[in-house]
């Protein structure tokens, strides 16, 4: 009997432990939603191309008209995304009695904005040097690097997910002519997949 206590104590441990040194309260409809914004805003995207024969913005060079409306289109899908997770994330810590803005939080944002900001800033450089065709590219593989970065500090999964946008990050480097494809199937279509499976995974488990 006594040792049933001791272990059962052992893994209440382990799960403060756990909990104390992770952010637990990612959700999956986190994922769904900014997967959701991502295909939107792809939609409208491929309506502005003017060459509808591929899915390239190479052949955007010299209209700064259609390259502005994309930028626009791409950061309001990230603000979208951003406030979205946010309001989401918010509710879920208070249900979960979680302090949102604790230092774990903190060194998981700083490790998740690094890679981001870096490859934001590459990617203004690109955009300056008219090299279109390796914005996606680099958004994907900066994007999947701070996934990567931050799966410490959070849920095990986001790794994979983080990994599979790298892969195609560098796919698309390699089959040129399709970047709204992969931005919207690393972006729209793997985040509501993901967003799907954390949610049956961890959610529908927790309200049973």
């Amino acid at each position: 009997m006594s040792n049933k206590n001791y272990i059962n104590d052992l893994n209440e441990i382990k799960k403060l432990m756990s909990r104390s040194s992770r952010f637990l309260s990612l959700t999956g409809s986190v994922g769904i939603w900014s997967g959701v914004y991502a295909l939107i805003g792809s939609g409208i995207a491929y309506l502005l191309l003017e060459n509808k024969s591929d899915y390239s913005l190479l052949h955007s060079t010299g209209n700064t008209e259609l390259i502005l409306k994309l930028v626009i289109i791409a950061f309001s899908v990230a603000y979208l995304a951003v406030v979205t997770s946010y309001i989401i994330t918010r509710k879920k810590a208070i249900q979960n009695s979680e302090n949102m803005w604790d230092q774990t939080t903190k060194y998981m944002l700083l490790h998740f904005l690094i890679p981001l900001v870096t490859g934001g800033f590459l990617i203004l450089i690109l955009l300056y040097r008219e090299l279109y065709d390796l914005i996606v590219p680099v958004s994907l593989i900066f994007y999947g690097l701070a996934l990567v970065n931050i799966s410490k500090f959070t849920l095990d999964t986001v790794k994979y997910l983080g990994v599979i946008d790298i892969v195609l990050g560098l796919l698309a480097v390699i089959c040129t002519g399709y970047d709204l494809f992969f931005w919207a199937f690393g972006f729209g279509i793997l985040h509501i997949v993901y967003g799907g499976i954390m949610y049956f995974k961890r959610e529908t488990k927790t309200n049973h």
